[in-house]
């Protein structure tokens, strides 16, 4: 059992890596290279680049997933606020992948028909809000695992602050569907929110 868990962390990293740097690419280096190319170049690009770099995406997406909710419900581990938040992060971003970003990313790269740039927006936006939440999820993977370290991830079940932080959530996941992009626009700005929203995340585990 220690080997298929360990196995199990191991594909899970993986698919992240893959799932999470093709996020980064969108976000900090493709759409900064759709602003600036030539028209030969941007049909190019969402012609053959672009949908071959959502097949890993989404299919990164996919199997972290899944090896993070078999490993979540059968691998041992110590269950913490950490945990769940994570795992809360992971899923809502999965979904956004799959229910928003992908659907609408075929209607702005024209492999469907559609409003291009009203579907190019809502993507965009979901899109910008995992890379918010990337940070916070990928601290709570690291944190309750390794709740030793002086103590600081070894935080008490609260109550309090598992409905903080699932309140927090709920209303940044509303605003990927329904909302507006605010300082999530730039890459500085959604880098340093992802920061911030970590920040908070663990003041209010800590303090709540």
């Amino acid at each position: 059992m220690d080997l298929l868990g360990f196995l199990f962390r191991w594909s899970h990293l993986l698919f992240g890596i893959a799932w999470i740097g093709m996020l980064f690419y969108f976000n900090f280096v493709q759409g900064g290279y759709f602003k600036q190319a030539s028209a030969e170049g941007l049909a190019d690009a969402k012609a053959k680049l672009a949908p071959s770099a959502l097949w890993w995406f989404r299919w990164g997406a996919m199997g972290t997933f899944l090896t993070g909710a078999i490993m979540l419900f059968t691998v041992p581990s110590a269950v913490s606020n950490y945990i769940w938040i994570g795992s809360l992060f992971g899923t809502l971003m999965f979904l956004n992948v799959w229910l928003i970003i992908w659907p609408n990313q075929k209607i702005a790269l024209g492999m469907v028909e559609g409003d291009g740039p009203a579907a190019g927006a809502k993507a965009l936006l979901a899109s910008r809000h995992n890379v918010l939440f990337a940070a916070p999820m990928a601290f709570c993977m690291l944190a309750s695992g390794h709740g030793g370290m002086g103590g600081w991830a070894e935080v008490d079940w609260s109550a309090t602050s598992m409905i903080v932080m699932l309140v927090l959530i709920a209303a940044l996941e509303a605003n990927a569907i329904v909302g507006k992009q605010g300082p999530l626009t730039t890459v500085k700005g959604v880098i340093h929110s992802s920061l911030a929203l970590t920040a908070v995340m663990v003041l209010v585990f800590n303090f709540l």
